[in-house]
């Protein structure tokens, strides 16, 4: 069903604002530039009308935390099946860009500007080669799209070709413009299928065990975690929203990057918000999570946005280690999402030599 969406004057009689349109598309285009959290508050915009040779431009390009790339292209005067087939094209070109590609794209982008900077100043950590465009996303951004071509959309996803689109609408309040939009699929689900589809891999059946990455740092202290039976996450949409996959009984492996794998446990609630999330103090009672943590913020300070705080999930370990005796062996997976059901041939590997490493992982199963 198309995404259609209104927005209301409040008052005792609710009057509907008219929608109309932008002036030009291209509009859009340098809006998105300007305030990248038109689309995500967790991308960063690196390129623009990038000339594909013989294919085209990309109307922009951005990258994720974990280097994947995501291509944005503006449907414009194109029909949607159109806009389809030429994202796909596009994306072809995008899984062969190497580092140096990526960096010189950014360089037109913005001249004298570095991208390995850059991405420091944005994300706080430095960017890796090794993990840049190893997966990518196709974001299709439109005031509409028909039936078929979300059913398209919804197809490739159900197969791991991590394709989105973002529908917009303007309404006129008579003072001016308002721009709202909404996504045809969770986003969530097109991060995941990124993981799914990374460049070089082969994919296999999920073998039904989580990997999770825990982001040791002064927002969050893995002893506490491994004390308190939890994993956590926040600071944007994009860390705290995969933590949504994990349901009551599954079983997830954690991953400390840079450090190595720490901990292996089950599920036994859903993801909850800091402000929600409980533990038992030291009095054998429940009490709020951040009365009885102290070692790290729990991002205290964004309780109140949902995009940025941290979210729980409780887990009951079966067993853990301190970060100084860490498991991280060459040929180990790795990812930099917070949750992920890897789909490749490196982690069954991994999984079977954790479980020999781990030998009480199937303890409370």
């Amino acid at each position: 069903m198309p995404i259609q969406h209104s927005l209301w004057h409040v008052a005792d009689e609710p009057l509907a604002l008219p929608t109309t349109v932008l002036p030009a598309e291209r509009d859009l285009e340098a809006m998105i530039v300007a305030t990248p959290e038109i689309l995500s508050p967790d991308w960063m915009i690196i390129g623009r009308q990038c000339d594909t040779g013989a294919s085209g431009r990309i109307d922009l390009l951005a990258l994720a935390p974990d280097g994947t790339l995501i291509l944005i292209e503006l449907k414009r005067d194109k029909t949607p099946r159109e806009v389809v087939a030429q994202a796909l094209d596009y994306a072809t070109w995008v899984t062969a860009l190497k580092t140096e590609d990526i960096a010189q794209i950014f360089a037109r982008f913005q001249p004298g500007g570095s991208l390995d900077e850059a991405f420091k100043a944005r994300f706080g950590q430095a960017l890796d080669p090794e993990t840049l465009n190893q997966s990518h996303q196709i974001v299709i951004v439109a005031a509409s799209l028909d039936a078929a071509s979300e059913r398209i959309v919804a197809y490739l996803n159900q197969r791991d070709i991590a394709i989105n689109v973002l529908c917009f609408q303007v309404f006129d309040t008579g003072a001016g413009l308002l721009l709202s939009r909404a996504w045809l699929l969770d986003p969530v689900e097109t991060q995941v299928a990124a993981v799914t589809t990374s460049r070089g891999t082969v994919s296999e059946p999920w073998n039904g065990e989580y990997y999770a990455c825990f982001g040791q740092n002064s927002d969050r202290d893995w002893d506490e975690a491994r004390r308190y039976g939890f994993i956590s996450a926040g600071g944007g949409a994009w860390y705290s929203g995969t933590l949504r996959l994990l349901k009551p009984g599954d079983l997830v492996w954690v991953k400390v990057p840079g450090r190595g794998f720490v901990g292996v446990g089950r599920v036994r609630g859903a993801a909850v918000p800091a402000a929600e999330f409980e533990l038992i103090g030291a009095d054998g009672t429940e009490q709020p999570a951040l009365s009885v943590l102290t070692k790290g913020s729990y991002l205290r300070d964004s309780l109140d946005d949902p995009e940025r705080r941290e979210v729980f999930v409780p887990i009951d370990w079966a067993e853990t280690r301190p970060l100084s005796e860490a498991v991280n062996e060459t040929g180990m997976f790795g990812n930099q999402n917070t949750v992920c059901a890897p789909k490749t041939p490196k982690w069954r590997h991994t999984v079977e030599r954790l479980k020999e490493l781990f030998p009480n992982w199937a303890k409370g199963a």
